[in-house]
């Protein structure tokens, strides 16, 4: 375990809330995730951090969509929003491996703005500090204790179709 994944459940545990951890094999993307897991990725978040008028926003969305920075911009009310890099962001979040900062920025004093279509899932699925541990709780544990800002910022992509299994060679 990750000292991030134990602040999580040190935090869900003094809030009374469970969340099932899952183990897996190593994943650097949310449709990896996704993938590895045999979850749907419209249950999946990922993180997305911004660089916006030279503070960082945390951005909860489906592992298969993006983020419309118009949109986003016009919610935060900055004149400048980007990606932030690795090296403006890494230093926040010391206790996660990065890119798997888990949808939890209030706990490391950054804004959390999460997708409303996600936002009506009974349950996320999502990175818990780690490339190999992901955590699944119920949607309303989330929104209750990480109290996001619930919005409409995102371009939705296709969820992929199921392909058939790769047939077994013969030994």
């Amino acid at each position: 375990m990750t000292p991030c994944l134990d602040r999580i459940q040190a935090f869900l545990s003094a809030q009374g809330v469970h969340a099932e951890l899952e183990p897996h094999p190593q994943t650097y993307t949310a449709p990896a995730l996704a993938t590895v897991l045999h979850e749907k990725g419209k249950y999946v978040a990922k993180v997305f951090i911004a660089w916006a008028d030279g503070d960082l926003a945390m951005f909860v969305l489906p592992a298969y969509d993006r983020v419309d920075l118009s949109r986003a911009q016009a919610l935060l009310g900055c004149a400048l929003i980007r990606r932030a890099t690795e090296d403006e962001f890494s230093h926040v979040f010391p206790d996660c491996e990065v890119g798997a900062m888990p949808p939890f920025g209030h706990l490391y004093d950054v804004p959390v703005y999460l997708d409303a279509a996600l936002a009506r899932r009974p349950h996320l699925v999502f990175a818990a500090g780690s490339h190999h541990e992901a955590l699944r709780m119920i949607t309303e544990d989330y929104l209750r204790l990480v109290k996001p800002v619930v919005a409409d910022f995102v371009v939705h992509g296709p969820e992929p179709t199921p392909s058939a299994p790769a047939p077994v060679p013969f030994a």
